[in-house]
Protein backbone atom coordinates (compact mmCIF):
# COMPACT_ATOMS: atom_id res chain seq x y z
CA UNK A 1 0.00 0.00 0.00
CA UNK A 2 1.25 3.34 -0.75
CA UNK A 3 2.10 6.03 1.69
CA UNK A 4 -0.83 7.79 0.37
CA UNK A 5 -3.13 5.22 0.65
CA UNK A 6 -1.68 5.51 4.37
CA UNK A 7 -2.92 8.80 4.61
CA UNK A 8 -6.04 8.86 3.29
CA UNK A 9 -7.19 5.56 4.67
CA UNK A 10 -5.81 3.08 7.02
CA UNK A 11 -4.14 6.44 8.69
CA UNK A 12 -7.68 7.24 10.09
CA UNK A 13 -7.22 5.79 13.42
CA UNK A 14 -3.97 7.12 14.14
CA UNK A 15 -2.88 8.84 16.72
CA UNK A 16 -0.01 11.00 15.86
CA UNK A 17 -1.08 14.16 17.70
CA UNK A 18 -0.01 17.80 17.43
CA UNK A 19 -0.83 20.09 14.15
CA UNK A 20 0.08 17.17 12.13
CA UNK A 21 -2.56 15.07 14.25
CA UNK A 22 -5.24 17.28 14.13
CA UNK A 23 -4.90 18.14 10.24
CA UNK A 24 -4.65 13.66 9.34
CA UNK A 25 -7.64 13.57 11.15
CA UNK A 26 -9.45 16.22 9.22
CA UNK A 27 -8.24 14.45 6.38
CA UNK A 28 -9.04 11.08 7.32
CA UNK A 29 -12.66 11.78 8.19
CA UNK A 30 -13.29 13.49 4.88
CA UNK A 31 -11.54 10.75 3.11
CA UNK A 32 -14.15 8.03 5.22
CA UNK A 33 -17.05 10.39 4.71
CA UNK A 34 -16.21 10.51 0.58
CA UNK A 35 -15.94 6.36 0.82
CA UNK A 36 -18.79 6.37 3.07
CA UNK A 37 -16.93 4.12 5.03
CA UNK A 38 -16.22 5.37 8.46
CA UNK A 39 -13.47 2.77 9.06
CA UNK A 40 -10.89 2.40 6.11
CA UNK A 41 -9.11 -0.49 6.89
CA UNK A 42 -6.19 -1.91 5.22
CA UNK A 43 -4.38 -5.68 5.72
CA UNK A 44 -0.40 -4.15 5.85
CA UNK A 45 -0.84 -1.02 7.45
CA UNK A 46 1.19 -1.08 10.64
CA UNK A 47 0.73 1.82 13.15
CA UNK A 48 3.96 1.76 14.73
CA UNK A 49 5.73 1.17 11.28
CA UNK A 50 4.44 3.24 8.78
CA UNK A 51 3.80 6.36 11.62
CA UNK A 52 7.23 8.27 10.81
CA UNK A 53 5.89 8.19 6.99
CA UNK A 54 2.60 9.21 7.44
CA UNK A 55 3.95 12.16 9.46
CA UNK A 56 6.80 13.34 7.10
CA UNK A 57 4.07 13.09 4.52
CA UNK A 58 1.53 15.17 6.30
CA UNK A 59 4.39 17.59 7.35
CA UNK A 60 5.95 17.89 3.93
CA UNK A 61 2.15 18.95 2.15
CA UNK A 62 1.26 21.14 5.68
CA UNK A 63 4.68 22.90 5.19
CA UNK A 64 4.69 22.99 1.03
CA UNK A 65 1.17 24.69 1.48
CA UNK A 66 2.54 27.36 4.14
CA UNK A 67 5.72 27.68 1.67
CA UNK A 68 3.57 28.30 -1.38
CA UNK A 69 2.16 31.82 -0.30
CA UNK A 70 5.05 32.89 1.32
CA UNK A 71 5.53 35.43 -0.91
CA UNK A 72 1.92 36.53 -0.32
CA UNK A 73 0.39 34.35 -3.18
CA UNK A 74 0.46 30.81 -4.36
CA UNK A 75 0.73 30.54 -8.02
CA UNK A 76 -0.22 27.80 -10.58
CA UNK A 77 3.88 27.26 -10.91
CA UNK A 78 4.59 26.44 -7.25
CA UNK A 79 1.37 23.96 -7.33
CA UNK A 80 3.17 21.99 -10.10
CA UNK A 81 5.57 22.56 -8.18
CA UNK A 82 4.56 20.42 -5.54
CA UNK A 83 2.74 17.35 -7.63
CA UNK A 84 6.45 17.42 -9.30
CA UNK A 85 8.61 16.66 -6.50
CA UNK A 86 6.37 14.42 -4.43
CA UNK A 87 5.09 12.13 -7.34
CA UNK A 88 1.42 12.22 -6.41
CA UNK A 89 -0.63 9.47 -8.36
CA UNK A 90 -3.99 10.44 -10.08
CA UNK A 91 -6.34 8.39 -8.36
CA UNK A 92 -5.15 10.65 -4.95
CA UNK A 93 -4.56 14.25 -6.38
CA UNK A 94 -7.88 15.36 -4.89
CA UNK A 95 -7.62 14.35 -1.37
CA UNK A 96 -3.68 16.00 -1.65
CA UNK A 97 -5.28 19.19 -3.15
CA UNK A 98 -7.67 18.94 0.08
CA UNK A 99 -4.86 18.45 2.31
CA UNK A 100 -3.17 21.65 0.71
CA UNK A 101 -5.69 23.57 0.84
CA UNK A 102 -6.42 22.66 4.58
CA UNK A 103 -2.98 23.86 5.40
CA UNK A 104 -2.72 26.67 3.27
CA UNK A 105 -5.99 27.99 5.46
CA UNK A 106 -5.19 26.73 9.13
CA UNK A 107 -4.86 29.13 11.62
CA UNK A 108 -1.63 26.85 12.52
CA UNK A 109 1.21 28.54 11.86
CA UNK A 110 3.94 27.00 10.02
CA UNK A 111 6.48 27.34 13.19
CA UNK A 112 4.13 24.58 14.69
CA UNK A 113 4.22 21.64 12.00
CA UNK A 114 8.30 22.53 11.61
CA UNK A 115 8.52 22.15 15.34
CA UNK A 116 6.74 18.55 15.41
CA UNK A 117 8.43 17.17 12.04
CA UNK A 118 11.97 18.29 13.73
CA UNK A 119 11.05 16.34 16.82
CA UNK A 120 10.04 13.19 15.06
CA UNK A 121 13.31 13.27 12.50
CA UNK A 122 15.69 15.07 14.88
CA UNK A 123 18.25 12.38 14.51
CA UNK A 124 17.62 11.81 11.05
CA UNK A 125 18.78 15.46 9.94
CA UNK A 126 19.34 14.12 6.05
CA UNK A 127 15.64 13.38 5.93
CA UNK A 128 14.92 16.74 7.55
CA UNK A 129 17.20 18.14 4.97
CA UNK A 130 15.51 16.45 1.46
CA UNK A 131 12.50 18.34 2.82
CA UNK A 132 13.37 21.21 2.54
CA UNK A 133 14.75 20.62 -0.44
CA UNK A 134 11.31 19.71 -1.87
CA UNK A 135 10.63 22.96 -0.10
CA UNK A 136 13.30 24.83 -1.80
CA UNK A 137 11.81 23.19 -5.47
CA UNK A 138 8.61 24.90 -4.76
CA UNK A 139 9.92 28.44 -3.76
CA UNK A 140 11.83 28.76 -7.11
CA UNK A 141 9.24 27.07 -9.13
CA UNK A 142 7.62 30.69 -10.39
CA UNK A 143 11.56 31.67 -11.33
CA UNK A 144 11.32 34.27 -8.69
CA UNK A 145 13.11 33.65 -5.26
CA UNK A 146 11.22 35.64 -2.86
CA UNK A 147 12.92 37.62 -0.05
CA UNK A 148 10.01 36.07 2.08
CA UNK A 149 10.47 32.76 0.56
CA UNK A 150 14.01 32.72 1.72
CA UNK A 151 12.95 34.18 5.18
CA UNK A 152 10.46 31.27 5.35
CA UNK A 153 13.05 28.28 4.36
CA UNK A 154 15.72 29.98 6.66
CA UNK A 155 13.32 30.19 9.82
CA UNK A 156 12.44 26.41 9.11
CA UNK A 157 15.87 25.25 8.98
CA UNK A 158 16.44 26.87 12.19
CA UNK A 159 14.24 24.74 13.30
CA UNK A 160 14.79 21.69 12.13
CA UNK A 161 18.07 22.49 14.20
CA UNK A 162 20.57 23.19 10.88
CA UNK A 163 23.35 25.72 11.85
CA UNK A 164 24.16 28.87 9.65
CA UNK A 165 27.10 26.90 7.90
CA UNK A 166 24.40 24.02 7.36
CA UNK A 167 21.92 26.36 6.22
CA UNK A 168 24.97 28.08 3.48
CA UNK A 169 25.43 24.97 2.20
CA UNK A 170 21.66 23.77 1.80
CA UNK A 171 21.10 27.68 0.62
CA UNK A 172 23.78 26.89 -1.97
CA UNK A 173 22.71 23.70 -3.44
CA UNK A 174 19.78 25.00 -4.45
CA UNK A 175 20.63 28.40 -6.55
CA UNK A 176 22.07 26.27 -10.08
CA UNK A 177 25.29 25.07 -11.13
CA UNK A 178 26.83 28.24 -11.90
CA UNK A 179 25.85 29.88 -8.61
CA UNK A 180 26.91 26.98 -6.07
CA UNK A 181 30.15 26.79 -4.80
CA UNK A 182 31.27 23.43 -4.56
CA UNK A 183 32.84 23.75 -1.40
CA UNK A 184 30.00 25.21 0.21
CA UNK A 185 27.90 21.72 -1.04
CA UNK A 186 30.25 19.52 -0.23
CA UNK A 187 30.63 21.13 3.13
CA UNK A 188 34.92 21.98 2.73
CA UNK A 189 37.05 24.69 2.64
CA UNK A 190 39.79 25.26 -0.53
CA UNK A 191 42.49 24.66 1.64
CA UNK A 192 41.38 21.28 2.47
CA UNK A 193 43.59 18.07 1.05
CA UNK A 194 41.96 16.41 -1.65
CA UNK A 195 42.16 13.31 0.77
CA UNK A 196 39.82 15.30 3.13
CA UNK A 197 37.33 16.22 0.18
CA UNK A 198 37.20 12.86 -1.36
CA UNK A 199 36.32 11.29 2.21
CA UNK A 200 33.68 14.12 3.02
CA UNK A 201 32.30 13.53 -0.91
CA UNK A 202 32.08 9.66 0.20
CA UNK A 203 30.34 10.35 3.37
CA UNK A 204 27.68 12.60 2.12
CA UNK A 205 26.76 9.91 -0.67
CA UNK A 206 26.84 7.54 2.05
CA UNK A 207 24.51 9.31 4.23
CA UNK A 208 22.41 10.32 1.11
CA UNK A 209 21.62 7.21 -0.48
CA UNK A 210 17.60 6.85 -0.74
CA UNK A 211 17.82 3.22 0.39
CA UNK A 212 19.37 4.66 3.56
CA UNK A 213 16.81 7.31 3.98
CA UNK A 214 13.59 5.49 3.24
CA UNK A 215 15.24 3.34 6.38
CA UNK A 216 14.99 6.14 8.25
CA UNK A 217 11.38 7.18 7.49
CA UNK A 218 11.21 8.68 4.24
CA UNK A 219 8.53 7.31 1.86
CA UNK A 220 9.60 5.89 -1.47
CA UNK A 221 7.28 8.00 -3.36
CA UNK A 222 9.36 10.77 -2.48
CA UNK A 223 12.70 8.97 -3.38
CA UNK A 224 12.79 11.75 -6.12
CA UNK A 225 13.96 14.33 -3.54
CA UNK A 226 16.97 12.30 -2.27
CA UNK A 227 18.17 11.46 -5.96
CA UNK A 228 18.23 15.18 -6.62
CA UNK A 229 20.53 15.63 -3.90
CA UNK A 230 23.11 12.82 -4.58
CA UNK A 231 23.43 14.54 -8.29
CA UNK A 232 23.93 18.03 -6.42
CA UNK A 233 26.88 16.35 -4.50
CA UNK A 234 27.85 14.49 -7.44
CA UNK A 235 28.00 17.38 -9.53
CA UNK A 236 29.84 19.46 -7.05
CA UNK A 237 32.64 16.54 -6.86
CA UNK A 238 33.06 16.34 -10.25
CA UNK A 239 33.85 20.42 -10.88
CA UNK A 240 36.20 19.90 -7.92
CA UNK A 241 38.15 17.33 -9.74
CA UNK A 242 38.44 19.13 -12.65
CA UNK A 243 39.60 22.29 -10.71
CA UNK A 244 41.89 20.72 -8.78
CA UNK A 245 43.14 18.27 -11.20
CA UNK A 246 41.68 15.04 -8.35
CA UNK A 247 41.45 11.70 -10.12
Amino acid sequence: MSVWGKVFGAAAGLALGGPLGALLGAVAGHYALDRNDQSPKSDNFDPRGDTSKVAFTIGVIALGAKMAKADGQVTRDEVNAFKEVFEIPPQEMANVARVFDMARQDVAGYEQYARQVANMFRQQPRVLEDLLAGLFHIALADGNFHPNEEKYLHSVAGIFGFSEDDWTRIRASHLGPDQADPYVILGVKADDSDAAIKKAYRQLVRENHPDKLIAEGMPEEFVQLANEKIATINDAYDKLCRIRGMN
